[in-house]
């Protein structure tokens, strides 16, 4: 019986591609065809009918062109299996880029180290709950570079195999790459001018690898050691603090107490951190209190005056027939200056108080505080005349601060000079505490010995005009021209004469005159006495450097009216120099006590404030629950 299959002759039709693999490359949902042929053609025409259904079983067996492929959620990609894996760090990643090379591989997909965990494979379905926050931008141009390699290998699969494509086939086995959680962009890492393909930039990175890994296991990840950060950039991770680099602690110096060597503590670098131009802000001010209990209620308008629009980097304060309790003095002054300034000394020579504040930074660049007392009456056991000074040196400048009250009466000029003469040669100071520059200093000076001396005190210097001429020249209104009154002035006739304060300077007055005023009321004496108004209360400065001192502001308090004498405060600016680290430091010691007692009492007063607005602001009449 003759065979009903028939051979297609090649000249028939042309070759078909695939005709005799087919069989082999259909997948496994379609190997049907192949198992079961299409059933025989009815009987007919033999050349006909075998030649149509030729045609017709080849038509139906030859591929089309593939559509465009759906890509679905695999099993490979399941979130479960993302969790289990390992991803890696973002420097092992780039680690392994380098010495991978470039890929050389087409059919495998491109790698991405941004790529997010959780990523889904379907275009159409990307869920946004996978996403880490704050992801960045690159992670589109990844995607899109990814999918589109994808896509061009499914279309060459398909058109060799002829068979529906599949992600599953395409993506590699190996896992992807891992996400760090600080993620840094290329945009970012422009932001701080590093270039990560310089030798220069790896070998800094691998020498702050070695660093940080000598530091121990259990110490935190340095911020130096990132990728995408310069030194320059991380120096203000760990602190405000410069950082110290090695090279220069292994080139210390043994030179003990040199200005050339770097790194000492009152030398030049240190004194350049604090203060760039090298002067300091000295507040001075000296006040007679007659003895009087009552403390004015505020000091703001003393020590911070409105004039000044920052606080000083030193307040210095004299006293004269000062307050019965000196410990509640000194609290009220630490009370106004806030926490910012602790007391490094203070010093008392019976009713004579002298109180130094300093801002708590500088405390480490002082020596130690030296004091001396002088008495001026003939019964040295009777304290209220003298004089009484504090010595001490900050960075290389060395600072006298004398306060003194000389002789009261109108005609005693002489006893008046001749305290001030007692004062210069008895004053025993410095002690311990060397002179930056004994060459120039004077065994019968005191005030020789030192670079800053400021003097400041009820000298007790009369206006010689008389009472009515002296009202009759404030009622002119001077305002701040107060030339006509000094001529008249003691201390400043006895100054061009040289009898008195050599060498020394005083700002030029603006202000009425201090002294003498009833209490309590801006009018001058009005008892029976009518003392002549004078400028009594003074401040007077010298500097062993010419203009190492410049008065900024030189003026009275009229607002505090406790006293007879009205207080007089003096701004300056003083030049510091660098010092040699062979001075006794004073180690930081203040006056704790007084500091927390001063801290407390400002809480107390702000807690009291509030409260009173708090009852204001409630009505005393009704309430309202």
């Amino acid at each position: 019986m003759p065979s009903t299959s028939v051979s297609v002759p090649h000249a028939e039709g042309p070759p078909q591609p695939g005709g005799t693999m087919l069989k082999e490359q259909l997948l496994p949902g379609d190997k049907g065809l192949a198992q079961n042929p299409p059933a025989p053609p009815p009987t007919g025409s033999p050349g006909k009918t075998a030649t149509k259904d030729t045609q017709a079983m080849v038509k139906a067996l030859t591929p089309m062109p593939p559509a465009r492929p759906r890509l679905e959620r695999t099993l490979s990609l399941d979130e479960k299996g993302w969790r289990r894996r390992r991803f890696r760090a973002s420097q092992e990643d780039l680690a392994g880029q380098d010495k991978a090379g470039p890929c050389k591989d087409p059919p495998e997909a491109p790698t991405c180290s941004s790529l997010p965990p959780g990523l889904s494979t379907s275009l159409q379905e990307i869920p946004e709950s996978h996403r880490a926050p704050g992801s960045p931008s690159s992670w589109g141009n990844c995607l899109s570079g990814m999918i589109s390699t994808s896509l061009d290998l499914l279309h060459r699969e398909a058109a060799a195999t002829g068979s529906t494509p599949r992600l599953a086939n395409v993506l590699p086995p190996c896992p992807l790459p891992a996400m760090d959680l600080s993620v840094s962009s290329d945009s970012l890492r422009m932001a701080n001018k590093v270039d990560p393909d310089r030798e220069d930039f790896r070998r800094r990175v691998q020498k702050l690898v070695r660093a940080h890994s000598s530091l121990g296991p259990s110490r935190p990840r340095s911020p130096l050691a990132c990728d995408s950060c310069s030194l320059r950039s991380a120096k203000s991770s760990f602190s405000l603090l410069a950082p110290i680099r090695a090279n220069d602690v292994r080139s210390r110096s043994y030179l003990e107490g040199s200005l050339l060597a770097s790194g000492a503590l009152l030398g030049a670098d240190e004194l350049a951190r604090y203060f760039p131009d090298r002067s300091v802000a000295v507040f001075v001010a000296t006040w007679n209190m007659q003895g009087q209990k009552e403390l004015p209620p505020n000091l703001d308008e003393l020590l911070l005056p409105t004039e000044a629009d920052y606080a000083q980097d030193m307040y210095v304060v004299g006293v004269q027939e000062g307050c019965s309790d000196r410990r509640e003095w000194e609290v009220r002054l630490q009370e106004t200056l806030g926490p910012h300034y602790v007391l490094l000394q203070s010093a008392a020579h019976g009713v004579l108080y002298l109180s130094v504040f300093l801002r708590r930074d500088l405390i480490w660049f002082c020596s130690e505080v030296e004091c001396s007392t002088v008495t001026t009456r003939i019964v040295s056991h009777i304290k209220t005349k003298g004089a009484l000074g504090v010595g001490f040196t900050f960075f290389g400048t060395s600072f006298l601060f004398i306060t003194s009250h000389f002789t009261s009466g109108d005609g005693k000029v002489a006893e008046r000079l001749l305290d001030y003469t007692r004062t210069i040669r008895a004053l025993a100071l410095p002690r311990s505490v060397p002179d930056t520059n004994p060459y120039r200093s004077s065994p019968v000076d005191v005030t020789t010995r030192f670079d800053e001396v400021f003097w400041f005190g009820d000298f007790n210097f009369r206006l010689s005009a008389g009472r009515t001429a002296v009202e009759a020249l404030l009622r002119q209104e001077l305002e701040t021209d107060m030339s006509a009154l000094l001529q008249h002035d003691q201390l400043t006739r006895e100054m061009r004469r040289g009898a008195i304060f050599k060498g020394f300077q005083e700002p030029d007055i603006h202000f009425l005159p201090s002294y003498k005023f009833d209490i309590g009321k801006d009018t001058y004496d009005s008892t029976s006495k009518q003392r002549t108004p004078s400028y009594t209360d003074r401040v007077m400065y010298r500097s062993r450097h010419k203009d190492d001192i410049c008065p900024v502001k030189y003026s009275s308090c009229p607002s505090i009216r406790t006293s007879d004498h009205r207080p007089v405060y003096g701004l300056f600016r003083v030049r510091v120099r660098p010092g040699r680290d062979n001075i006794p430091l004073a180690a930081g010691k203040f006056d704790r006590e007084l500091y927390l007692i001063g801290i407390k009492r400002r809480i107390s007063k702000e807690i009291q404030r509030q409260q009173a607005l708090k009852n204001q602001n409630s009505s005393a009449i009704c309430t309202v629950s």
